[in-house]
């Protein structure tokens, strides 16, 4: 019998379908992976705004993890929008519970629109709790700048950066180069003192980057539970995230940050 590869992922729910969990199905999907969803917030969200959070209780929110890991299993997670200390602590007891250990944590603190997505306490159970047990983290500069206490704002802050999570942090830490101004959009890979990788992509002058980091983080993990080095798994979501970008720029989606288009690959 044929295996699917599984992927898990454990984020808040985009009503307006661009970022969060409806994002990282369609990235799961559009790279060949079975994908599987624990809803940790309803938000009421759309191009333009987040105008309304309801958290699901810690406890409910164990009981879909063990629904899904206790029958269909798991070759790769990710965590995206956990929003307070007591989900973050919920979700690391429940992954440590079924021994899961491909993890790829996005994390998610402000949305496109500016509206802030994880309570301000919480930051510092991502630290103590999911940050010493993840595979792959994936920061941009601002929330790069949020988890070690100081601005990151250019390449060579990067650079600290990475190092300086890499004490946090055991696994890849990833530095995504977005919020740079220059002509591309660079990413750090860290994996060692002695080993980092840059990833460069064209920047596309669009609106429609609503999901990005939902995404990129999202085709990291399907990477990985496809079997995937790291490094294979950061080249190929890289690659997958700027193709996506560019087929994206070209629709008109909403009034506000449109999303990017995940199905390039299969739509006509």
């Amino acid at each position: 019998m044929k295996t699917y590869a599984r992927a898990l992922t454990i984020a808040g729910s985009d009503s307006g379908g661009g970022a969060g969990i409806q994002a990282d199905l369609k990235t799961f999907a559009a790279l060949g992976c079975y994908g599987m969803s624990v809803v940790t917030a309803l938000t009421a969200q759309n191009t333009q705004a987040v105008t309304g959070i309801m958290p699901v209780p810690p406890a409910f929110i164990a009981e879909q993890m063990k629904a899904v890991l206790g029958d269909i299993g798991v070759d790769a997670v990710k965590i995206g929008m956990l929003h307070s200390s007591e989900v973050i602590e919920q979700v690391a007891r429940t992954l440590r519970e079924f021994d899961v250990t491909t993890i790829v944590l996005d994390p998610v603190m402000v949305a496109k629109s500016g509206d802030k997505l994880l309570q301000d306490e919480a930051v510092a159970a991502l630290r103590e709790y999911l940050l010493p047990m993840v595979s792959v983290i994936t920061p941009n500069l601002p929330e790069a700048s949020v988890l070690l206490g100081r601005p990151v704002d250019t390449f060579d802050d990067m650079r600290q950066a990475a190092a300086d999570l890499a004490q946090l942090c055991p696994g890849a830490i990833l530095v995504k180069g977005g919020h740079l101004h220059a002509p591309e959009s660079t990413d750090l890979l860290y994996l060692s003192p002695t080993e980092q990788h840059l990833f460069s992509s064209v920047r596309f002058l669009t609106k429609n980057s609503h999901g990005t980091g939902c995404t990129l983080s999202s085709a990291i993990a399907a990477g990985l539970a496809k079997g995937l080095s790291t490094v294979e798994a950061v080249s190929n979501a890289k690659d997958y995230l700027t193709h996506a970008l560019q087929a994206g720029s070209v629709y008109k989606l909403g009034h506000g940050h449109g999303p990017v288009h995940h199905f390039f690959n299969t739509w006509q």
